[in-house]
Formats: C-alpha cells, structure tokens, sequence
C-alpha cells in the first residue's frame, strides 16, 4: 500500500536507536524527509547515515536530550515545517513508589510528558493550517495496565495521553491526527535492561527471563521493532486521516480488556 507520504517532512525525537529508530526507517522507507534526534552524537550519525543510504531521503541529525528546550528548537529549525512529528524518550527506571522523591517525579513528567507536549505546542497550530498533520506518542502498555514498579511511567505517559485525548478533538477538522502507540515487551534495549533486572532479581540467567517474558505474552514472542515502526508509519498515513485520539497497542494480543 502507498501511504501516500511521500516528500512529507517528519521529526522523530529520540530516534538514534529503538523503537524511534524503528518509526524513522518505516518513515524513510515510504519517502519521508527526517529530522531525527539522539543524545550520543555517534550513535545519531550512524542512524542518519543509514537511513539517508537505505532510503534516499534527506535526514538532518539533531544531537541532544529532547528534554533540553534547546534541543527541541534545533529540531524545528531543522524541520521548521512538519507533517509528522513522533514523540519519544527514554522511560524511567523502574522502581520502589517509597523510593521516589518529588526530583523523581518532575524528571518523568519533564521527559515523558512535559517534553512532548512542548512539542506538539510548537507544530500543531501550522499543521492545522497547512490542513494535515499527524502527531503520534510512543508511550507504554502500561498506561493501561499499570504496575507499581513502573509508577513513574505510568503517570508521567497517562498524563500526556489525556491531553492528547482532549486536544485531537480540536485539531480533526483540519485533517491533523493526535494518536498513541502503547508498545509493550517489544525486542529493544530497554526490554533486554528489564530482563537483566528481572535476571538479578530472580535469581535466573537473562536467556532464562526472555523465556519467562515470552510465556507471558499471548503471542509467545516479543515483538520486533519494525512492528511498531511500521504501525506508526500507518497512523502517519494519508488514510489514516479518520483515526485520531486512539491508543494502538502493540502487546502480541496480551491485554486483557476491551477498552
């Protein structure tokens, strides 16, 4: 299917590496133009470079934490114009709620909520009158399911989807999407640091917690990171222009509810 994407302008933060590389390269690959971001400059050049050979579009690399307002500004003066803008970052570490200080707290609302919200301030009022824009947050399955030693993403990422919630019910009449893609137990270097933790609390071998991991999902296997990019890049479509302020799970069938 042509996503009818083609030539469009995207900024994907936090997508040196992971699931926002992942998002970059589904985008590249249906010849979208990039703004990516990353806070190890190596890392960041590497994955411009490879999207750049792969796909042939242009990408611009922004080095820096996406927290950082500076960051965020050099992102849009690489890509002053978006039509796609993917919001990710890093989760915090998971933990004890007793452990957790105020410091803790505003860090996970500063990246995994504040962070993309400044963001979608930025881009959505030109999106909206350019007449298309599509705004997609990686966030977690745990927004749904929360767990306790997960509390800060949890809170910081429900935040941020409820006003993502209220604000796609504005921009929908100008053709701009708001939309979340709430991955869990996808194949990543975050998942294999929850599998050592798991490892070292469990008295196991990581090869050990992976097994454990995957008998837990319906699927039998942890996802793959080009599951979710390709997901995103679908929301990002031109067909997609109907679907707005919806949570995409990406769980290999595991979530247990109906809403």
């Amino acid at each position: 299917m042509d996503l009818g994407i083609a030539g469009r302008q995207a900024i994907v933060c936090a997508s040196s590496r992971g699931l926002g590389f992942a998002c970059a390269d589904s985008l590249a690959r249906e010849g979208v133009h990039l703004a990516i971001n990353g806070r190890d400059p190596d890392a960041l050049a590497v994955a411009a470079r490879t999207l750049s050979e792969r796909h042939g579009v242009t990408v611009r690399a922004v080095a820096g934490d996406i927290v950082d307002a500076a960051t965020r500004e050099a992102l849009l003066d690489a890509c002053p114009a978006p039509d796609i803008v993917v919001n990710n970052n890093g989760g915090p570490t998971p933990g004890r709620f007793a452990d957790w200080d105020r410091d803790a707290w505003i860090a996970a609302l500063d990246a995994n909520m504040l962070a993309p919200l400044a963001m979608i301030r930025a881009v959505v009022d030109g999106m909206v009158e350019r007449r298309f824009g599509r705004i997609v947050n990686i966030t977690s399955a745990m927004v749904k399911t929360p767990v306790s030693p997960m509390g800060l993403s949890t809170g910081a990422r429900t935040g941020l989807t409820s006003v993502a919630k209220a604000l796609s019910k504005d921009v929908a009449r100008a053709n701009v999407t708001i939309n979340n893609l709430l991955p869990e137990r996808i194949d990543t270097a975050r998942q294999r640091q929850m599998a050592e933790l798991h490892a070292a609390r469990a008295g196991i071998t990581v090869d050990e917690a992976y097994a454990h991991m995957a008998s837990t999902i319906a699927a039998k296997r942890l996802g793959r990171p080009e599951e979710v990019g390709d997901a995103c890049a679908f929301l990002c479509s031109a067909q997609a222009g109907y679907i707005s302020g919806q949570n995409l799970q990406l769980d290999g069938g595991s979530y247990d509810g109906l809403l």
